[in-house]
């Protein structure tokens, strides 16, 4: 008996199902990074004569979120492998609303001093968590749910719905940027897209509600023993590793050219944080029309042609893309826009090739644990890492930081095996 049923019949039900939600986890999760100036001039002292500040202490807090990811993908992977996808995937929509909820209702410091900062702590590892929860359960559905030579293209919808969910963060912020003046914004402004977004996680976990399940849960197959918590860790040492190297250059790279870029424009180039966000917007809808295609190309040709396509491009180009950032809108957009084309190599894969290493029977959490551990040491930190090189004067170090990462990632992809044509392991 295989653990996984045949694909779905109704794949774009499946893709509706998997993106809706996913879109709604990561709105929540970056309207944070797009509005972090902001929630840090309301919930964190300004440190004397520093108005940096602030600033670092809300990236410190958007890094401690992403340290539950790791327990997230653990313990909802396990949920997933044990009970199946769509019982971690309604689970995990509910927690991200409620902790988006949360945000939105953090008091400020003035109003309550210590407290505030305890609370938004707190609403951003329940973020963590569900976040770390949704990646696993998210990409083990899609590939699941993809039919013959069509798992790439499948796999490439995480980072499209994730994409649109960056979008509606970043369209939401730079409409209330540009709408509100600065005191509504720091007053009640920045709380509104949290508010939106533990209303539409009531959309996604409907939708989910009526998705296919694509495994077999465990209780329902005989002789069949349920997985234990590790048992990914333990009986797949080799592939656990190897999505850590996978991993590492790509989220640095992912996090620094979809989340921290604007930022990193304002501090180091004094670009507008109005035209920041806009240029920011304008880039995630061009990498999401991206998305697609290198799905089907990896279909086509393999994964590995692409992941060296980005881990190389990014190894060589890194440093003179992030220092040619100017002053104007023009060459913000240009740099992000060229960015997004070679980090598709790995962001339309990447789903495809972590669940191509793993047996449906830990497949969920055996992707979980090791990929969000290193989205969090190192995709986490890159907004704190990029303005803590500033705040300490080095600026130019974070280009050649990215690069070398991605350099580590690129000696990986040239090792690994191509796993495109091969039968997904049931």
């Amino acid at each position: 008996m295989t653990e996984t049923p045949a694909p779905a019949r109704r794949p774009a039900r499946q893709l509706l199902a998997a993106s809706v939600g996913n879109a709604v986890e990561w709105y929540d999760w970056y309207a944070y990074t797009f509005l972090a100036t902001y929630i840090a001039g309301q919930v964190f002292p300004r440190g004397s004569g520093n108005s940096l500040v602030p600033l670092l202490s809300a990236f410190a807090v958007f890094a401690v979120g992403f340290f539950m990811r790791p327990v997230g993908g653990l313990l909802m992977g396990a949920v997933a492998d044990r009970h199946g996808r769509r019982a971690a995937l309604t689970f995990t929509i509910l927690l991200m609303g409620g902790s988006s909820l949360l945000v939105g209702l953090t008091p400020t410091y003035a109003a309550v001093g210590v407290l505030a900062p305890v609370v938004l702590v707190a609403a951003r590892l329940l973020q963590g968590l569900s976040v770390g929860g949704e990646f696993a359960a998210s990409t083990t559905f899609l590939v699941e749910s993809a039919g013959p030579g069509r798992r790439g293209l499948f796999s490439s919808f995480q980072y499209v719905s994730t994409t649109i969910g960056q979008l509606a963060a970043s369209g939401i912020a730079a409409a209330l940027v540009g709408g509100l003046g600065e005191k509504q914004m720091e007053g009640w402004g920045w709380r509104v897209p949290f508010l939106v977004g533990a209303a539409l996680s009531l959309v996604g976990f409907w939708i989910r509600r009526g998705a296919q399940e694509t495994l077999q849960p465990a209780s329902e197959r005989s002789g069949q023993p349920r997985p234990g918590l590790f048992d990914a860790l333990r009986r797949h040492p080799r592939a656990s590793l190897l999505i850590c190297g996978i991993t590492a250059g790509g989220t640095l790279a992912y996090y620094t050219w979809t989340s921290y870029l604007p930022t990193y424009a304002e501090l180091n180039a004094g670009i507008d944080k109005a035209d920041a966000l806009l240029a920011g917007t304008l880039a995630l809808g061009f990498f999401a029309l991206l998305q697609p295609l290198g799905g089907l190309l990896s279909d086509r040709y393999g994964r590995k042609p692409l992941l060296l396509f980005f881990g190389l491009g990014f190894a060589l180009l890194s440093v003179p893309l992030l220092r040619s950032i100017g002053d104007s809108f023009a060459s913000l957009l240009l740099v992000q826009c060229a960015g997004m084309v070679l980090l598709t190599g790995f962001t339309s894969v990447s789903a495809a090739v972590n669940a191509e290493m793993f047996p449906a029977r830990v497949r969920a959490a055996g992707i979980g644990f090791p990929y969000s551990l290193t989205v969090a040491l190192f995709g986490g930190t890159a907004p704190y890492v990029g303005t803590l090189f500033k705040e300490l004067g080095r600026p130019g170090l974070f280009p050649w930081y990215v690069s070398a990462l991605c350099l580590v990632s690129a000696a990986v992809y040239l090792r690994l095996p191509e796993s495109a044509h091969r039968e997904l392991e049931r």
